[in-house]
């Protein structure tokens, strides 16, 4: 077996999701993706940010309109380990390159949604194996229950789940769920069905800076798993890569096992 680097291990571990020993976390518990007040957030910022600023304008400009200090205190603490909002952290930067070159609303969403399952083992695995697999038979119901037992099922590799109580277990379904819908991959306010997303450059960018950052190689790229997000299986890459170049989202070429891919803005 080929020894990992010591760049891949780091990488890893700067995009939670392609770190096979990431544990899964609850903190969609206490809030859903809350896409929104990012959205408003990133659009108060002319720039990337380091955190302190961001920080600044979540507590003292209060961007968000928030009617209080503790309701700002807990906007930013929910914020923050859901998408980073750093410019000194790689993945965020990699997000921020591509989220202004987004072209529409729906772009921007499916982009703001692979951040955060970039940043969120729990969030990946259920959006590149169970979402996956509606959005593929879109439209169809996605319930509550589903993303539930999809959480129960996952005791033996996390057990960390075993410790949550039932209360803790449904709210991360429910919340799971409404981000869903908040990120244009479902419709409907009660009972939801899937929505398969359309093919965009930004997120697709997005994930090819993710998997370099991890230090995985350009031929790796095109059969990788975290692009089921986007509800591609590994034998529709190429085809989609190849579609995104004819766009000229990006430049892409494989002859064999010879890959050339240039995404633009490298950074």
């Amino acid at each position: 077996m080929r020894k990992e680097s010591a760049r891949q291990s780091n990488g890893r571990h700067l995009v939670v999701a392609l770190n096979p020993r990431a544990p899964y976390f609850s903190r969609l518990s206490a809030a859903s993706a809350l896409y929104t007040d990012f959205r408003i957030l990133l659009d108060a910022a002319s720039q990337p940010l380091k955190s302190n600023g961001f920080r600044e304008l979540v507590l003292e400009r209060n961007v968000l309109s928030k009617p209080s200090t503790s309701s700002r205190r807990k906007a930013w603490k929910e914020l923050k380990p859901r998408y980073l909002l750093d410019s000194e952290h790689p993945l965020f930067a990699a997000f921020w390159a591509e989220w202004i070159r987004c072209q529409s609303e729906a772009e921007k969403a499916q982009t703001a949604y692979c951040l955060l399952a970039l940043n969120d083992r729990l969030v990946a695995d259920i959006g590149s194996e169970l979402l996956f697999q509606l959005l593929r038979r879109a439209p169809q119901p996605f319930r509550v229950e589903d993303v539930l037992a999809f959480i129960n099922n996952a005791k033996a590799p996390h057990p960390e789940t075993a410790s949550w109580s039932t209360n803790t277990k449904r709210a991360v379904a429910q919340k799971y769920t409404a981000s869903i819908r908040d990120f244009g991959l479902a419709r409907g306010a009660v009972n939801k069905t899937t929505v398969r997303p359309a093919l965009y450059g930004a997120p697709v960018r997005l994930l090819i800076r993710a998997l370099r950052i991890a230090g995985r190689k350009d031929l790796e790229m095109v059969q990788a798993h975290i692009f089921r997000l986007l509800a591609l299986d590994s034998h529709e890459i190429i085809g989609a890569l190849s579609e995104l170049n004819r766009q000229d989202e990006l430049r892409f070429r494989m002859q064999g096992d010879v890959v050339e891919l240039e995404i633009g803005g490298e950074l």
